[in-house]
This record gives C-alpha cells, sequence and structure tokens, in this order.
C-alpha cells in the first residue's frame, strides 16, 4: 500500500478513537515514545529513541497487585494494563527486541500476565532504517534495516509517500477500509528494493559471531575478563537503554493493613544485585557483574532460546559515558586477547 506523508497526520489522529498511539518524540536532552496528541502531527527525525519502547510493555516501574485486611480476609486487586496501543514509527531492531521479551515473559510453562496483556493489545507499526548510524550492527545479529520481525506493518519513506508493507493480521486490520492508503504499484516496490540495498551497504562490516558461544563455553575464567571489564564503572546505563534487558526486582510497600507489591528493572551491573542476606555477594566487583552481562546476552539465552539476546542497536555504545564498545568486546572474547 501508499500513504502521502501529507495524509499521515490524519491517519493517525484517526487511530485515537480506537487506541493510544505513541509516536518517537525528542525533549529536552533524551527522545522517547510518548502519546500523540490529537492534531499535533508526526515529525520525527531520526533513527532509534535514546530510551527504547520496551518501557510501553514492560513499564520501568508498575504495581502488580494491591491488597488491604478486612476482618472477614483478605481483598486483593490485581493491576491490569488493558489500553490498546499502537507504536508507530519503531525501528526494526526495537522490534524484534519485544521478539526476544517475548520468549522471557510469554513462554508456555511461565507467562507473565502483564506483559502478555500489554503485548497482545499492541500494534506495531515500523519504519526501516534508510540511513543507519556506525554504532549500528543489526545485521550481525541476524537483523537488518528492513527486517519485519515482529511487525504489523513496515513503512518505508519514497520522500513524499510511504509505502507499506502488511506482515500480519492486527496490521491488516489496522489500514482496512481506510482512504488515506492506495495499492502500491510496481515501481513503488522497485525504489524499496533500491532503498534496501543502499542501506544495507551502510552497515558496517558484519561482525563474525560464529565462535563467540564456543568462546564463552570455555573462559569463564579466562584472564581476558580482567581486560576487558576495566572501562566498565557500573552506572547500568547499557541495561536500562537495552530493549532485550529485563532484569527486574519486586518490593513491597505496606502501610497499616494495606499494601503493594512493585516490580521495578534491575541491572546486573548493580552490587545490590546478586547479594545476599548473609552479606555475602558472589559477584563482588565489576569483573564479575560485567562477565555476567556478556554472558547473559551471548552464551545463557542462547543455551535457553537458541539466539543471542542483542539485536545490534546500538545503544549501548552510544550512551556509554566511558565509550565501551561492545563490539570490541566480543573481538576480544573471540581472539582470546587478555592484554
Amino acid at each position: 500500500m501508499i500513504i502521502r506523508k501529507a495524509a499521515v497526520a490524519k491517519f493517525l489522529d484517526g487511530l485515537l478513537k480506537e487506541y493510544a498511539v505513541y509516536i518517537p518524540r525528542r525533549r529536552e536532552g533524551y527522545s522517547e515514545y510518548t502519546p500523540l496528541d490529537p492534531g499535533s502531527g508526526y515529525f520525527w527525525q531520526g533513527l532509534n529513541t535514546q530510551k527504547p519502547p520496551k518501557e510501553l510493555l514492560f513499564p520501568h516501574g508498575e504495581t502488580l497487585y494491591s491488597y488491604r485486611l478486612r476482618s472477614d480476609g483478605v481483598e486483593l486487586r490485581t493491576h491490569f494494563d488493558e489500553e490498546k496501543r499502537v507504536l508507530f514509527g519503531i525501528r526494526p531492531c526495537d522490534a524484534k527486541g519485544f521478539c526476544y521479551l517475548d520468549r522471557v515473559f510469554t513462554r508456555q510453562d511461565y507467562q507473565d500476565v502483564y506483559y502478555q496483556t500489554r503485548r497482545n493489545n499492541t500494534v506495531l507499526i515500523g519504519l526501516a532504517c534508510l540511513a543507519p548510524t556506525t554504532t549500528c550492527f543489526c545485521t550481525s545479529l541476524g537483523g537488518g534495516p528492513f527486517d519485519t520481525e515482529g511487525l504489523d506493518l513496515l513503512w518505508v519513506d519514497l520522500g513524499e509517500r510511504y509505502a507499506v508493507r502488511v506482515l500480519a493480521p492486527k496490521g491488516e486490520a489496522l489500514i482496512k477500509g481506510r482512504p488515506e492508503f492506495v495499492p502500491a504499484g510496481e515501481a513503488d516496490w522497485q525504489a524499496v528494493r533500491e532503498l534496501e540495498g543502499g542501506a544495507l551497504g551502510k552497515m558496517a562490516p558484519v561482525l563474525d559471531l560464529s565462535g563467540l558461544k564456543k568462546r564463552l563455553d570455555e573462559n569463564y575464567s579466562d584472564s581476558v575478563w580482567d581486560r576487558v571489564f576495566e572501562k566498565c564503572i557500573g552506572c547500568a546505563a547499557c541495561t536500562y537503554l537495552c530493549p532485550t534487558c529485563h532484569c527486574f526486582d519486586l518490593s513491597y510497600e505496606v502501610e497499616g493493613s494495606q499494601g503493594l507489591c512493585v516490580r521495578t528493572w534491575d541491572s546486573c551491573a548493580f552490587p545490590l544485585f546478586t547479594l545476599h542476606a548473609s552479606g555475602h555477594n558472589p559477584r563482588p566487583t565489576g569483573k564479575e557483574r560485567f562477565r555476567q552481562r556478556v554472558m547473559h546476552k551471548f552464551r545463557y539465552f542462547v543455551e535457553n532460546w537458541g539466539v543471542m539476546s542483542c539485536v545490534g542497536c546500538g545503544r549501548c555504545i552510544i550512551h556509554c559515558p566511558v565509550n565501551l564498545d561492545i563490539r570490541d568486546v566480543l573481538r576480544q572474547i573471540i581472539a582470546g586477547v587478555s592484554a
């Protein structure tokens, strides 16, 4: 399908009758996905937002349930977010990130109904990347600037219009019968293919990770870890800005006869993450914590799910305050360089 750029605002405003629409938007000093206000239009310029859209399905903090003690027992109330929403302008790497969160939160044996409810009620409209940056390495992880995994629709910028690929029933239902969309012609799809080839040509060379899992299986006590962790200051920016990191903590806020169970993001980069009640910490220094992050993404997740828990979005490279590049770390591990 084809939609003119001049008609996008009308289309998005029309969705607001049924959905909450979230779009990428730049604020003072950072960018994130925010609710669309009627008539505000769509003016995003750039690739990924600094804050990934994962917090719309897996919030930074949320109340799971509340309770109240009564004379006749306990009154328990669960807190489900059943808002129907559309995420517009999501990049392919972030959509792929949701596929990895799906593996964790919607697995058959343990299902997180809070995440699953939001996921079922969300439509993902992707925007292909025409100009990947030097920090993008999605092609090294099986993705690409025009990748469709996890998306319901993929939009491609053709200048004054967008070409729209329908990828899933939710996407088809979203645009069905809307007059802003007209059929695309062969010339349009030829233009899409040329743009995809151009975007792939701008990507950095693919990082060969074929031997990474084997190296991680063997080098848990290798001296390479003494080297690669040195720059890390444990700020956790990499994990909080990562579209696939999903560690969380549960806390209980109690006042009198009532209380809440609250879930908040946590990070393996923090010293308290593995601190035992006895005072013992099995990851006492930054070295062990940094190793855990790498092991989780590139060894343990592979063992559990068959894929590496990284989409190559580059956020951890761009926003690391000490310029620690995960690609360099992986190269050193594969090569066994320890000095």
